[in-house]
C-alpha cells in the first residue's frame, strides 16, 4: 500500500498525486497512440465513438455528478454542434473556426437553458431539458433553411491545414482523441479551481454553498454552459463520423444513452466517463448479435433436445420477431440500468476501486468501508 504525505495544498491539488499515476496514464496513452497501427479499421472505428461518447460523458459529468444537476437534454445540444458544423461548411469555414463555433454556440444555449433551470429540481428539471430536446429536434425538422428538415444534411470530409482528413483514417481518430484528453485534463483543472469545488458544494449542499457565499444561480448557469459546450465540441466530430445528420438521430433514447455511460460508469469520476462510452460501445455488437444470431442458436438448441423442424421453425422465428421489436433496444438499456442502480450504484469505476481496494487491505477489507453516507443536511431532510 502506498502512503501519501501532504504537507501543504498544493500537495491535495496535484493533476498527478503521484508517480504511478504517471506511469499508468503514460502507457495506456502510449497504447492508444499505436492502436490504429495494430487493430483492425473497425475496432479503431469503435475506439472513435468511445473519444466521442466519453467527451460527451464528460460534459455531462460536470452538470450531472459534480453540480447535482439532472438532464435527458444532451442530444440536443449535440445536434446543435453537429449541425453548427455543417452548415458553416457550405460556406468554406475552416475547421478549427466552426469547431470553436460549434461550442460557443452550445455553451451560450446552454446557459439560456440554464435561467429558466434555475427554480427547477429533480423530476421537474428533467422534464424542462426533455421539453428542450423536443423543441431543438422539432426546430431542426421545421427550419429547412438552415437544416434541410427531415432530409438532412451531409458533411463534408474534414479538412485540416489544407489536408483531407477521412473519417475512417488514424489522423481523425488522433484528433477525437487529442480532443478527449484536452476535455479531460481541462476538466480536472476546473475541478481544482473555485468554480469546480463551488460546483461540488452546490451538489452537496445548496444551503450550505449559500451560507458560504456561493453565488449557486451563477455557478448553475456556468455549469450548464460548460457542459453544453463541451457537448457540442463532440456535436462537430459527431457529424464528421457520421458524414450525414438528420434529426431522428438525435432523440430522446440518445440523451439516455448519455446518461448510461455516467451511470455505469460511475457518476463522480471521469474515468466513469470513459469506462461507461467503452461499455455503451461494446454493448451495440451485442446487440446486433441479439438481433441476427441468437434466433438460430436458439432454434437449434431447441432441435438438439428432440424438437422437430416445424417447432423449431416456430421458435426462431418467434425469437427472431422479438430481437427485432422496436424498442428492444430501450428495454434493455433500461434493464442495465435497474441492475447498476440497484446493484452497483458506484458504477463500473466504483467496482474497480472495491476491487484496488481489497486486495490493498487484504486480509483486513470491510464491506462497510463503501457503505454510502447522507450527504444532506438536517435542514434539507423534509425538503
Amino acid at each position: 500500500m502506498r502512503f501519501l504525505f501532504k504537507t501543504d495544498y498544493e500537495d491535495d491539488i496535484k493533476l498527478f498525486p503521484h508517480s504511478g499515476y504517471v506511469i499508468s496514464y503514460g502507457l495506456l496513452l502510449a497504447c492508444l497512440l499505436i492502436a490504429p497501427f495494430v487493430l483492425s479499421s473497425y475496432l479503431v472505428s469503435q475506439l472513435v465513438f468511445v473519444c466521442i461518447y466519453a467527451t460527451v460523458g464528460v460534459g455531462l459529468m460536470i452538470l450531472t455528478g459534480f453540480t447535482g444537476q439532472a438532464s435527458l437534454g444532451h442530444a440536443a445540444f449535440l445536434a446543435i454542434g453537429a449541425y453548427t458544423a455543417a452548415y458553416l461548411q457550405q460556406y468554406n469555414v475552416p475547421f478549427p473556426v466552426y469547431f470553436l463555433a460549434g461550442g460557443l454556440l452550445t455553451g451560450v444555449v446552454g446557459a439560456l437553458v440554464g435561467f429558466p433551470a434555475l427554480r427547477l429540481t429533480g423530476i421537474y428539471l428533467v422534464i424542462a431539458t426533455i421539453s428542450f430536446a423536443f423543441i431543438v429536434e422539432e426546430i431542426l425538422a421545421r427550419w429547412e433553411t438552415v437544416t434541410n428538415g427531415n432530409e438532412g444534411m451531409r458533411v463534408k470530409t474534414l479538412s485540416l491545414f489544407g489536408q483531407a482528413v477521412p473519417r475512417d483514417g488514424p489522423t481523425f481518430y488522433y484528433l477525437c482523441l487529442a480532443v478527449l484528453v484536452l476535455t479531460i485534463v481541462g476538466t480536472l483543472n476546473l475541478l481544482r479551481s473555485p468554480t469546480g469545488r463551488a460546483f461540488v458544494a452546490i451538489r452537496d449542499s445548496e444551503t450550505a454553498a449559500r451560507s458560504m457565499g456561493i453565488n449557486v444561480s451563477l455557478y448553475k448557469v456556468k455549469s450548464f454552459a460548460i457542459s453544453a459546450g463541451i457537448t457540442g465540441l463532440a456535436g462537430v466530430l459527431f457529424a464528421h463520423k457520421l458524414s450525414f445528420i438528420s434529426p431522428e438521430m438525435f432523440t430522446l433514447q440518445l440523451s439516455i444513452e448519455f446518461i448510461i455511460v455516467i451511470l455505469i460508469g460511475g457518476t463522480f469520476s471521469l474515468h466513469g466517463a470513459v469506462l461507461g462510452a467503452i461499455f455503451l460501445v461494446m454493448i451495440d455488437p451485442f446487440l446486433t448479435y441479439l438481433k441476427d444470431d441468437l434466433p438460430g442458436i436458439i432454434a437449434g438448441v431447441a432441435a438438439a433436445f428432440g424438437a422437430d423442424s416445424i417447432t423449431a421453425g416456430k421458435i426462431h422465428g418467434n425469437v427472431a420477431a422479438i430481437a427485432s421489436a422496436n424498442g428492444l433496444k430501450g428495454a434493455i438499456y433500461g434493464i442495465i440500468i435497474v441492475l447498476f442502480v440497484l446493484f452497483e450504484p458506484l458504477g463500473l469505476y466504483g467496482r474497480w476501486l472495491k476491487i484496488k481496494l481489497f486486495f490493498q487491505l487484504f486480509p483486513l477489507y470491510k464491506r462497510a468501508t463503501f457503505k454510502r453516507q447522507k450527504i444532506y443536511v438536517k435542514s434539507e431532510r423534509n425538503r
